[in-house]
């Protein structure tokens, strides 16, 4: 056995570990610090997999970003913890129906007869100079070019839902009016003033 694949089953078993964690802590914190773990377990072994530009934007965007902004939601609310302890218990066998059908789908797509090792026994290796992102970027934006643009659109929408379903007007809140902004005229804004010059003594 190779060191790639110590390495890989390494972190393997500690990805399993940590999703496993995270749906049985009961403190969200601990569930999202299991989460992070997790997500840094799946970056090495897409570094192990010459897939570099995946491992840093898993690591940069969800571990960086999305993460960081959860775990402020997280600590800013007032969590019952007794209340999902009940919650937890009382849904636990539509869980597991649930996990189970995810298993099935898995298995069937995920399956001996689509990626079994007598067909991808081993991959294939490329050159130093190889640029992964580039051979991303021209399958995304050549073969998958329609659905990268309906995704991308799909996310701008349920972008502009969420900020119109957020939107509160308060009394006490200053915003900004662009229509009275544009509609604005120069006497509206501008005062000339007239004074009188000062003379040296």
């Amino acid at each position: 056995m190779g060191v790639e694949k110590i390495v890989f089953y390494v972190f393997a078993l500690i990805m399993v570990s940590s999703a496993t964690m995270v749906i049985t802590v009961r403190n969200p914190i601990q569930a999202a610090l299991f989460l992070v773990l997790t997500f840094f377990a799946s970056a090495v072994i897409w570094m192990i997999l010459e897939a570099e530009f995946l491992a840093i934007v898993l690591v940069l965007v969800y571990v960086g970003a999305v993460m960081v902004l959860f775990l402020f939601v997280v600590m800013m609310l007032d969590i019952n913890l007794d209340r999902l302890r009940e919650g937890f218990t009382r849904y636990l066998p539509f869980g597991v129906v649930i996990a189970l059908a995810m298993v099935g789908m898995i298995i069937s797509v995920v399956g001996p007869e689509n990626f079994g090792l007598d067909k991808f026994a081993e991959p294939a290796r490329h050159l130093a100079d190889y640029n992964n992102t580039k051979a991303l970027g021209l399958v995304l934006y050549t073969k998958y070019v329609y659905p990268f643009e309906i995704a991308a659109v799909i996310l701008l929408v349920a972008i502009v839902a969420a900020i119109a379903l957020t939107m509160r007007r308060r009394e006490n809140t200053k915003y900004q009016k662009p229509e009275d902004q544009i509609s604005v005229k120069r006497d509206e804004r501008v005062r000339m003033v007239n004074m009188p010059t000062e003379k040296k003594k």
